[in-house]
């Protein structure tokens, strides 16, 4: 007989498809009777395959005495509830590195669109407006000040981008890296030294809400936020004010505090650029993705060695 595992979200499609084929899937997200499917699920499921955004939560690890991995379609794990899965013993593993390149692409995609207004560009052209006057003049890149909060991976991936930009970049992080930069351990003094602050750290509780009004005042109102990492390292609500107040100058966001609901205000923004988090929505990183998953869960039940399990 196949083995068992829960599946608490939907993922890539011909990743489930591969999963369905080669394990017995029980499908939290859609079932009709959750309850009897945990109770099903208790006594056969030693793996559960969730996504970044769905996490896992501590309720639902309880109720499977026998699991002993979770496997994470993402490289955040912060909406599984990690202290719960190291009480039982659980091992957990997430898709780092694959997706690298394609988030920090949409960063500076981001970075781009607010510092050179391309997506208001459009819409001036589109709404008939150049027809009466040329554009206003709009920020540049070359000698911009990047602070970048957070230098992982992602982090690295984006200064390397910005650099051939020739934008100056310094960054805020735990403690300084290896790495060509400046680090700045004060992240209000890097705020206000910065033209553009990108946020490329992990998400969590010892991150939440880490840009706050004082961050955001220290940009200033000449200054552009960009947030590829989660809805909870911004305070939103002090976001939204920021802009709509003209204390901030503008963002460019892939993340949200409640996705996929999005602030109405800053849906009228015209010097916000908003992207459905998508940093690696590409056909190719989530494929990736997808195969680690399915990597990960296959030595697991071989008994090998995990490929990429979370320290």
């Amino acid at each position: 007989m196949k083995p068992a595992l829960l599946l608490v979200a939907p993922i890539h499609a011909p990743t489930q498809a591969r999963l369905e084929s080669d394990y017995r899937v029980m499908r939290w997200y859609d079932a009709p009777d959750r309850a009897a499917l945990i109770e099903r699920a208790a006594t056969e499921a030693r793996v559960a395959v969730t996504s970044g955004g769905a996490g896992m939560k501590a309720e639902l690890i309880d109720a499977l005495p026998r699991l002993e991995l979770i496997a994470c379609f993402g490289v955040g794990v912060d909406a599984i509830d990690l202290a719960a899965a190291r009480a039982r013993g659980i091992r957990v593993t997430n898709t780092p590195d694959v997706l690298t390149d394609d988030v920090a692409d949409l960063a500076l995609g981001l970075i781009l669109a607010t510092v050179r207004r391309i997506v208001a560009a459009d819409r001036y052209v589109r709404e008939g407006r150049w027809l009466k006057g040329p554009m206003p003049l709009t920020g540049r890149m070359k000698g911009t000040r990047l602070g970048i909060v957070g230098m992982g991976r992602i982090g690295q991936a984006i200064a390397h981008r910005a650099a051939a930009f020739g934008m100056d970049i310094a960054y805020f992080g735990p403690h300084p890296k290896p790495v060509p930069w400046r680090y700045e351990p004060d992240l209000v003094a890097l705020a206000r030294e910065s033209g553009v602050l990108a946020v490329a750290c992990p998400g969590g509780e010892s991150t939440r809400g880490l840009i706050d009004r004082t961050v955001l005042d220290a940009l200033g109102p000449a200054g552009i936020l960009v947030n590829i990492a989660r809805g909870s390292v911004v305070d939103e609500d002090a976001l939204v004010a920021a802009l709509t107040s003209g204390r901030l100058g503008g963002a460019g966001l892939d993340v949200f505090a409640d996705e996929p609901r999005v602030p109405a205000a800053l849906l009228a923004l015209d010097n916000v650029v908003l992207q459905p988090h998508q940093g690696s929505a590409t056909h190719a990183t989530r494929g990736a993705m997808g195969q680690l998953v399915l990597d990960n869960v296959e030595a697991f039940f071989a008994g090998r060695p995990l490929p990429t399990p979370v320290t």
